[in-house]
């Protein structure tokens, strides 16, 4: 993946807590392994080696990733996908050429030089397998920072809310708003750059497939979400999409919630999020 983690849980045992740190940057270490299309025995590599020619059995957590993943292509009307090509067919391009069989467990990639790539939501699973390893063991109030994703659980020493704050990528030290979160993820995609108060992270800027342009007239969106796999998903399609598609999009979900920042620092809030 690339990414730095930083995780931090709440305790009264320094070595229990480091302890189940250690269990949770194992778990995000087994994650990275099982996306990687790297080596004979990766399920990733496997499909996309066997594009065009036949289905390819997986384990049931690639499946099921993969099934999300669709959800969310279909849901943002294709701006999320998962699929890029190594031909120059740009038609293969497209999620709705992955072929998934539930009872055979099988993924099949129909155009030859087909590929699909979890580059886009791999930090965000990892950090959620890692919440869920830390809640297992009773780990009751953390927060996991993926390269600037940032996923909270419980409540602060004192019983207070963990609060996520955004920076301006023009004034990157200093808070632009902030949001109470708890049992949530939250994630800031800008177009030249990604930030987060707690910690810096940079990515490349969000280029429009349909034309090679930059898109301008959303500077930043940010996402409340269940977990931190949906809010990486939908982050960056939302920057395509606009503030009206994107707000449409958002105020028909449940549990999710964001706000967009055009290029003249106006702010669009959806209808179930309150920025100070």
């Amino acid at each position: 993946m690339g990414d730095r983690f930083e995780i931090s849980v709440t305790g009264d045992n320094p070595a229990w807590a480091t302890q189940r740190i250690n269990d949770a940057i194992t778990e995000i270490n087994r994650v990275e392994k099982l996306l990687s299309t790297f080596g004979d025995d990766s399920n990733i590599n496997q499909i996309n080696r066997n594009a065009g020619i036949q289905p390819v059995k997986v384990n049931a957590e690639i499946f099921r990733l993969i099934e999300r993943s669709l959800q969310i292509a279909e849901l943002t009307h294709g701006t999320f996908d998962i699929t890029y090509t190594t031909s120059q067919k740009s038609s293969t391009v497209n999620y709705k050429n992955i072929v998934l069989d539930a009872g055979a467990q099988t993924v099949f990639l129909k155009e030859e030089g087909m590929r699909i790539s979890f580059a886009a939501i791999a930090k965000g699973y990892a950090a959620d397998r890692a919440k869920y390893v830390l809640q297992l063991q009773d780990v009751r109030s953390g927060v996991i920072n993926a390269g600037g994703d940032l996923l909270a659980w419980g409540l602060q020493p004192g019983d207070e809310p963990w609060t996520v704050g955004t920076a301006d990528v023009e004034q990157a030290t200093k808070p632009y708003s902030h949001v109470n979160i708890s049992n949530m993820a939250w994630t800031t995609s800008v177009n030249s750059n990604k930030y987060t108060a707690i910690n810096t992270g940079k990515l490349p800027g969000a280029i429009d497939n349909d034309n090679g342009f930059k898109v301008s007239a959303v500077h930043s969106v940010s996402v409340l979400a269940p977990t931190a796999e949906l809010a990486d998903a939908i982050a960056t399609p939302l920057l395509r999409m606009g503030i009206n598609g994107g707000l449409y999009l958002i105020n028909k979900l449940n549990q999710v919630a964001c706000f967009i920042i055009d290029d003249n620092s106006r702010i669009y809030p959806s209808k179930d999020i309150a920025v100070k």
